[in-house]
């Protein structure tokens, strides 16, 4: 049963993989050109799972910045994950323990979370574990390749490839939104927020961590008023 979930968690982690190879390659060739060397690069990667964090944090050590201001700017823009991580602790199987947990919160990423809180049954660590592993390969593996191929292919396609991150996610969100209106519902006003915080002066203010925080706040307690799940009767 276990190698069944793992492989499972394989097959469901593959796309995510895909999409994060193209990612992960702009980023070792972000890094590289702009004066880490290729190991720096490819064991960030290897240890940290987030492309906003990573360039982020790339930015400041380039930067000259301290280590407190590397940790606060990352911990912002992460901030997200952890109500990702709360929301995937109430699926995990009851046999999965406290370290479990630690190893499966590492792994926690915008595309992951969507996949795991998909998933119809409860989330086992076999499971999480094909999950995580398989993009995490993916994200190093394509760091590994933009760093040592900047020589050979143009900053234009670099900066090109950027994009695949988005496109992969919205491939991810619009099935279940197109077969459930609720769902449909949430991102549209999610999407309404983020247009709001990012043309509304004020709120401009803010970093995209923090907007996304409280767009997501938002939009999940008014879903959550509008559209109650009802508990089955036994």
């Amino acid at each position: 049963m276990k190698k069944y979930e793992f492989f499972n968690g394989i097959k469901d982690g593959i796309p995510i993989c895909l999409g994060y190879f193209s990612v992960s390659m702009a980023f070792g060739m972000t890094a590289v050109l702009s004066g880490f060397p290729s190991w720096a690069a490819i064991l960030t990667s290897l240890t940290n799972l987030t492309s906003a964090g990573q360039f982020a944090g790339v930015n400041i050590a380039l930067a000259g910045g301290k280590i407190i201001e590397l940790i606060l700017t990352t911990l912002v823009i992460n901030a997200r994950y952890f109500l990702m991580s709360l929301s995937i602790s109430q699926k995990v199987s009851s046999e999965m323990t406290l370290w479990h947990r630690f190893l499966v919160s590492f792994g926690i990423t915008d595309e992951i979370f969507a996949v795991s809180m998909r998933h119809t049954r409860e989330l086992t660590m076999a499971y999480m574990s094909g999950l995580i592993l398989t993009p995490l390969i993916g994200w190093t593996a394509g760091t590994a390749t933009g760093a040592l191929a900047t020589s050979i292919l143009p900053e234009s396609l670099s900066s090109a490839m950027g994009i695949a991150l988005y496109c992969m996610f919205i491939a991810i969100i619009i099935p279940p939104a197109r077969d459930n209106k609720n769902v449909l519902i949430a991102v549209i006003m999610a999407t309404m927020g983020s247009v709001i915080f990012a043309y509304t002066p004020i709120l401009r203010a803010l970093s995209g961590g923090w907007s996304i925080i409280i767009v997501a706040i938002l939009v999940s307690a008014i879903c959550a008023k509008l559209f109650p799940i009802m508990e089955e009767k036994i």
